[in-house]
């Protein structure tokens, strides 16, 4: 085992690393003055950056943690390392040769265990890289990458390689390299079968998967042939000491400067749309690995981004159109306040991802794809709303309360008022109406979760970047979700309802030469919808009848209903004796003008809720329906004064 590292070779390593060049590997840094450099901290999270570089000193300090130190103290508390393997990574970057004392004599290269397994996966992207190049059973590989628009030079640009179907071919390749077994297994790149060690991965297109740094500290590969055991599409490294789904970003190594230099990351689902998008000139697109965007993979990019109240950057997710895609957009939604930059989504309007776009259409239309940005709320109330029909007043009322809920989760007040415009423009109600329902919401206990018959697990997009856990929503309601109540049928706002029905189950004869004039959406209580469509099944008669209302009864099959009939047929009247005329036509015209005003108020929903200048054609449509309901309305009124529906 080697030594105690020299002094004079920690010190010639110490003055030969920049420190801030090491730093920039993980961190933005920005000028600060007085020869300072200035970034977020990579070890808290902090909303400003107080994280400090002087690079003459070759010493770091954060002002808010306390974190400081020169490079060597730098990669041991970020890679979490010891202070020799500190010194040999960076004497290896600078191609200084360490001599170690109180071990064996003579200088020695032991890069520790981070090293050698840098050093394999080197090593084994340099051989994949050759056979996708020259195996025949290759062929595979190259024509995936051609079908998908990929030139030799990108699949050499992105280190695209491919993994042999003989299960030992890279293990014997490394072991005649001098690499150990243990070495190999540590990194991912092996794995241990009652016969003896075996590559991990057989037959696949392979992508390189490298830190900030551009370390390669796995990979990713793609199933290719039908017979492959394995049935899964993608797999990744397993977890190593090198390789940490939840950090890494595949592309980071190429779009950290362009991040950097533009404020603005994107971030794609998977690795050929990554390969895209740089083809395309969008230099700044990143993936994550084998799982959802999560919490370490925002730190990643907040660094990068230098993302701090003083400077906004842009983080623009792509997402399929699918259910699964929506899925992912919702997770990313929750997650939003985990940045200060402004959150955007990028969707196709066909739903293809960027490496479909620039396949079909071009480079520049992925280009356009990204600018054409909408902001990530937008897209998940847009998504949320999507499940009702804005048509029906009462399908408003609880798409409202499901926009509510959305913003209830927004912790970024300053976020708040722009968010309840957006609601109000999408659903279509009126500004206060949307601000009562928020200061309700916020006054109600949060619901319990309901019990499913099934379990169900977040969803991802599992063919692309490693499969991740996907599962259909437990269709159905919950075993323990409570079903609404029917409302009473003696609540005020059913009061025109009610007595109407009275007339028409007391003395139906009265009601029948208004009849066709009242459409079959007058009645909105369920119980007088369902008497309503009885009664003009049964018919009404001409003259009095007192076993009509029986039938009538018969035709329902609810039981309530039933009780509801019942209790109209012996409900007085507000008259005493039999109604005139003018009673039952006021009673219907009261009806039938609640039913136009309802339509008005759908109408002015849909009309709040349209461009004029994308959609004139169907606004001016509108507008005109509008006009027309509007004097039906007042036709109705005036014919109700004077006595005839006619």
């Amino acid at each position: 085992m080697a030594g105690r590292i020299r002094e004079d070779d920690i010190a010639a390593v110490r003055e030969r690393a920049r420190i801030d060049e090491i730093v920039e590997q993980y961190v933005t840094l920005r000028n600060a003055g007085g020869g300072s450099r200035k970034g977020l901290c990579p070890f808290h999270d902090e909303k400003s950056p107080s994280f400090n570089v002087t690079p003459s000193r070759g010493m770091y300090y954060c002002f808010g943690c306390g974190e400081g130190g020169d490079v060597f103290t730098f990669l041991q508390k970020i890679d979490q390392i010891s202070f020799s393997e500190a010194v040999e990574r960076l004497a290896a970057k600078y191609a200084i040769t360490l001599t170690y004392v109180d071990g064996p004599a003579g200088p020695q290269r032991d890069f520790a265990q981070r090293g050698r397994l840098v050093a394999a996966n080197a090593a084994a992207e340099e051989f994949y890289s050759d056979q996708l190049a020259s195996d025949k059973v290759a062929v595979k590989g190259r024509q995936f990458l051609s079908e998908r628009g990929f030139s030799r030079d990108a699949a050499e640009r992105f280190g695209v390689g491919f993994a042999p179907r003989d299960g030992e071919a890279l293990y014997r390749h490394l072991r005649g390299r001098g690499f150990a077994d243990d070495d190999l297994v540590a990194a991912g790149l092996v794995a241990r079968g009652n016969r003896g060690p075996y590559d991990r991965f057989r037959g696949r297109l392979m992508w390189p998967i490298r830190d900030a740094s551009g370390d390669v500290v796995g990979f990713g590969a793609r199933r290719l042939f039908d017979d492959d055991r394995i049935e899964a599409k993608y797999l990744n490294t397993p977890e190593t000491p090198l390789y940490k789904k939840s950090q890494v970003l595949y592309g980071v190594d190429l779009a950290r400067k362009a991040i950097s230099k533009s404020s603005q990351a994107v971030v794609v689902e998977g690795y050929t749309d990554v390969m895209a998008c740089h083809e395309a000139g969008v230099g700044t697109a990143v993936a994550t690995c084998g799982t959802a965007f999560g919490e370490e993979h925002a730190r990643v990019l907040r660094r990068l981004l230098l993302d701090h109240e003083a400077m906004r950057g842009e983080v623009i997710f792509t997402f399929d159109g699918d259910e699964a895609g929506q899925k992912a957009a919702m997770r990313a939604f929750e997650g939003d306040a985990q940045f200060v930059a402004q959150t955007y989504v990028a969707v196709q309007p066909d739903g293809l991802d960027p490496c479909d776009v620039r396949l079909h259409q071009g480079d520049a239309a992925v280009q356009e794809l990204v600018a054409s940005r909408i902001p990530l709320y937008r897209f998940v109330l847009r998504n949320v709303v999507a499940r009702y029909d804005l048509d029906h007043a009462d399908q408003r009322v609880d798409a409202l309360r499901s926009a509510v809920e959305l913003v209830s989760a927004v912790r970024d007040q300053g976020k708040v008022e722009q968010f309840v415009r957006e609601i109000a423009s999408t659903v279509g109600v009126e500004l206060d109406e949307v601000r009562r329902e928020l200061g309700e919401a916020r006054r109600r206990p949060a619901p319990r979760p309901a019990t499913r018959t099934s379990s169900s697990r977040g969803a991802g997009r599992s063919d692309e970047a490693g499969a991740t856990d996907g599962a259909s929503p437990t269709s159905g309601p919950a075993v323990d979700e409570p079903v609404a109540p029917v409302p009473s049928l003696g609540e005020q706002r059913f009061t025109d309802e009610r007595e109407l029905l009275k007339v028409l189950v007391q003395h139906p004869h009265l009601l029948a030469p208004y009849a066709d004039a009242l459409d079959d959406d007058v009645f909105t209580h369920p119980y007088a919808t369902a008497i309503w469509s009885a009664a003009k099944a049964e018919g009404l008669p001409s003259k009095p009848d007192d076993a009509w209302a029986a039938r009538v009864r018969d035709r329902l099959g609810d039981p309530q209903a039933q009780r509801t009939l019942a209790h109209l047929s012996v409900d007085p009247l507000p008259v005493s004796g039999v109604p005139d005329a003018a009673l039952v036509v006021a009673l219907a015209a009261r009806v039938q003008e609640l039913a136009i005003l309802r339509r008005i108020a759908a109408v002015k929903s849909r009309l709040q809720r349209t461009d004029p200048l994308e959609s004139t054609a169907d606004y001016n449509a509108m507008f005109g329906d509008l006009v027309a309901l509007e004097q039906q309305r007042r036709q109705l009124r005036e014919r109700a004064i004077g006595g005839s529906l006619a």
